[in-house]
């Protein structure tokens, strides 16, 4: 026998009496079966309710194939034939009222403004989703189902939820067809939008509080619309517009500035890497030149030196300077707290294999790394003698 459903009538009703009726399992876990609950089951996408019973936590609520709703407590079950008084944990309940109105508004002005079906939703702890048929979506016109959800729930309309009679759902303009064929529940949010749906909404549409849509990303070859609503959504948008404040104040300009000061900013980074680059490929030039003198004079082809802290970049523009003289091989380390990073490199017309050198290196001494014959990178611990083993 399935169990009776409080919320369906009254999604406000946060506390209710109930008689126990079973000690059953759902999946591994112990739970208690009650003749009727006010508790909604995890479905449809939706999570669901924590509260107590008689004051034992309610950590999980499940509704199996046959109807019967299982309440996972935290402790000793109530005896069978108890009558037990159950609790609804309210800001959990009216958030996921909100999150899940908003859904069907939102899956509605998607349809209408961006003509993107729902094929599927989900109401996380952190996260909401909708995900729609399409393999792109327009920002203009999410932009404006955002805004289309946002004047419904200022207008205040009612949230009807009802079992129709079948003559009844056959005159409805649903927006999409029911999962199952009877017991069909609907909600119909002011006639803005009809769905058949057994979860818990909010009687009024203002109660949803707003709606703000946070990402747009592809997901499986179709879009997937990430929003918040009510409360959560009133904090993103708290955190968000206190990050901005923030940014601003480092920029000594408005909230709505900031995007120029990012601007300016990013415009200083590009002219400070170009001179930087000039530099780096300056040094290069120079550097290169005393090393390869240092090397002709020693009668090798080999140049070798270590840098302290030296970025990648640093060794390549080095790299580059030495092997542009035929037959040299560069072979250069940045010495850094995490280790020494290494680079070779040859000049045309050398026959040193660089990837194999390294290979060894890193076999004797531990480490990673390896390439072509002509370049290697990699990295050695701090310990190694670079001087002493390029020697060899």
């Amino acid at each position: 026998m399935s169990t009776a459903r409080l919320h369906y009538d009254d999604p406000l009703l946060l506390t209710f009496d109930a008689a126990v009726v079973a000690h059953a399992r759902f999946g591994d876990r112990p739970s208690v079966v009650l003749d009727r609950t006010a508790f909604y089951p995890e479905s449809g996408g939706q999570l669901g309710d924590e509260g107590t019973l008689d004051g034992r936590p309610v950590l999980d609520v499940q509704v199996d194939d046959a109807g019967v709703v299982h309440h996972l407590v935290d402790g000793e079950a109530p005896p069978v034939g108890a009558t037990v008084h159950g609790a609804i944990e309210r800001t959990r309940r009216r958030l996921h009222m909100a999150l899940h109105t908003g859904q069907h508004m939102l899956s509605r002005a998607l349809l209408d403004e961006a003509r993107a079906e729902t094929v599927s939703s989900r109401l996380g702890a952190t996260a909401c989703t909708i995900d729609v048929h399409l393999a792109s979506l327009d920002e203009a016109a999410v932009a404006r189902a955002e805004d289309l959800v946002n004047r419904v729930i200022e207008d205040d309309v009612t949230v009807r939820q009802y079992f129709p009679t079948p003559d009844e759902l056959a005159t409805l303009p649903l927006r999409r067809a029911p999962k199952v064929t009877e017991n069909i529940r609907v909600v119909d949010v002011g006639g803005f939008d009809v769905s058949p749906c057994g979860g818990t909404h909010c009687t009024r549409s203002s109660q949803v509080g707003l709606v703000t849509i946070t990402g747009l990303e592809r997901y499986k070859g179709k879009m997937r619309v990430t929003f918040l609503a009510g409360r959560v959504a009133q904090r993103e948008l708290g955190a968000r517009s206190k990050s901005l404040v923030d940014l601003a104040r480092g920029f000594s300009c408005g909230p709505l500035d900031v995007h120029h000061g990012v601007e300016r900013l990013r415009a200083e980074l590009t002219a400070t890497r170009d001179a930087l680059g000039v530099a780096r490929a300056q040094w290069a030039t120079l550097y290169a030149r005393a090393l390869l003198d240092d090397a002709k004079r020693a009668g090798s082809q080999r140049v070798a030196c270590v840098l302290d802290d030296a970025t990648v970049d640093t060794l390549r523009a080095l790299a580059v300077e030495i092997t542009a003289q035929p037959g040299t091989v560069a072979m250069l380390a940045s010495r850094s707290a995490e280790g020494l990073q290494v680079m070779l490199a040859r000049g045309a017309g050398s026959a040193f294999d660089c990837g194999a050198w390294l290979k060894a290196a890193t076999a004797s001494h531990g480490g990673r790394g390896g390439g072509r014959a002509d370049r290697a990178e990699g990295r050695l611990p701090a310990t190694v003698d670079w001087a002493a083993i390029t020697a060899d």
